[in-house]
């Protein structure tokens, strides 16, 4: 029982280290933001970058992600990003949204 506990605080604390470590700008639903991801192709890292609409934010923690979504040609692209994932290297934000939702669903099936 108490062997459970103290790993449950070493998680806790891992936890907190991870989230103070990385910086992250504070965004959130309609801001239009750029993500750049980094990845390996063969043997050389390369940086890629998606930019939208932010329609979502979830979790709790170190658990927390985000949908980010485009329009490509007509027709809708949306990736989920883990926030305090490693592969993401830095995020821009282009332009604050004003919006009055937290989901931002409907724009999956707004027409343009």
């Amino acid at each position: 029982m108490e062997r459970e506990k103290k790993e449950k605080m070493d998680i806790y604390k891992l936890e907190e280290s991870l989230i103070e470590e990385k910086k992250i700008p504070e965004f959130s639903s309609g801001d239009r933001i750029k993500v750049y991801t980094k990845f390996m192709e063969g043997k050389e890292t390369r940086k890629q970058g998606f930019e939208g609409i932010v329609i979502s934010r979830r979790g709790e923690g170190i658990q927390k992600t985000f949908t980010v979504r485009k329009v490509v040609g007509g027709c809708g692209v949306e990736r989920i990003f883990p926030l305090y994932s490693p592969t993401i290297e830095k995020i821009d934000i282009l332009k604050r949204g004003k919006v009055r939702r937290a989901k931002l669903y409907y724009l999956r099936r707004k027409k343009k």
